[in-house]
C-alpha cells in the first residue's frame, strides 16, 4: 500500500470517530466539546498566524518577515502595547440585565418574529420543554453592547479614540436558551490586537452568563475597530 493511501485511511478513520464519538455524547457535553474544538482550532489558526509572519533560519533562530509597515498615532501604538500584555486574560465582567417578557415581545415587534416560544406565556407554559417563554438568539446577541458597556458613554472603553465601529461577529453560538426572567450579564476575553490604517482591530471573546446556569446563553467572538 502506498504511503499517501495510507495517510488517507488513517484521515478517514479518525473522521469516523470523531463523528461516531460526538454522536454519543449527550447534548451538554457536546456542547463543550464543541467548544473545546474551537478553542483548538482558535490557537491553530494564532500558530498559523505566527509562521505566516516569522521565518526560521538554519540555526533554529527566528526573524520578522520584512512587511509594509503600518503607521499608526502614539494613542493607538500605547493602547496596542497595553492590550498585547492582557492577551488571554478576561478584560470585562459586565453587570447582571434582567431578560422581562417586554423587552422580548418588544423585540420580536421590531424583528416581526412572533413565534409562540417566545410570545405566547400560557402556551409555553403547556407546551414548551422549558415551561416558560425564551429570548429570541438574536435578542441576545443584539444586547451585546450594552451587556459589555460598550454604549455607555460616561464609561468609554478607549477615552483617545474617535470612533469605534463593530466590524462584525465570528463564530457565533447559543449553547443554551435564555429563559424570560433570566439575570444574564458578559464575560469579555482578550483574543487578539492587530495594527490597522489609522487604528487597531480587537478581537474578544464573550461569554453570556445566566445566572444559576452553567451553559452560557450566547458565545460570540466581537471584532471592533478602533480609529485615533
Amino acid at each position: 500500500m502506498k504511503k499517501i493511501d495510507i495517510n488517507k485511511y488513517k484521515a478517514d478513520l479518525m473522521q469516523k470517530f470523531a463523528f461516531d464519538f460526538k454522536e454519543w455524547m449527550s447534548p451538554a457535553i457536546r456542547d463543550y466539546y464543541s467548544l473545546f474544538i474551537k478553542n483548538a482550532h482558535n490557537n491553530r489558526a494564532q500558530l498559523m498566524s505566527w509562521i505566516k509572519e516569522y521565518s526560521v533560519l538554519e540555526d533554529g533562530q527566528s526573524i520578522k518577515v520584512a512587511q509594509k509597515p503600518i503607521q499608526v498615532s502614539v494613542e493607538a501604538r500605547e493602547l496596542f502595547l497595553t492590550l498585547q500584555t492582557q492577551i488571554g486574560e478576561e478584560v470585562h465582567v459586565g453587570d447582571w440585565y434582567t431578560i422581562t417578557q417586554d423587552r422580548v415581545d418588544q423585540f420580536s415587534n421590531v424583528t416581526e418574529d412572533h413565534q409562540w416560544l417566545h410570545n405566547d406565556v400560557e402556551r409555553a407554559e403547556k407546551e414548551s420543554p422549558f415551561k416558560t417563554t425564551i429570548a429570541h438568539g438574536f435578542l441576545t446577541l443584539s444586547l451585546l453592547p450594552r451587556l459589555t458597556d460598550s454604549v455607555d458613554a460616561s464609561r468609554p472603553a478607549y477615552p483617545n479614540a474617535k470612533m469605534t465601529v463593530n466590524y462584525g461577529l465570528n463564530q457565533v453560538r447559543f449553547p443554551y436558551p435564555v429563559k424570560t426572567g433570566s439575570v444574564i450579564r458578559a464575560h469579555s476575553r482578550l483574543i487578539k490586537v492587530s495594527p490597522i490604517k489609522r487604528g487597531l482591530e480587537i478581537e474578544k471573546e464573550i461569554s453570556i452568563e445566566i445566572q444559576g446556569t452553567r451553559r452560557p446563553g450566547c458565545v460570540a467572538v466581537s471584532v471592533v475597530r478602533v480609529y485615533f
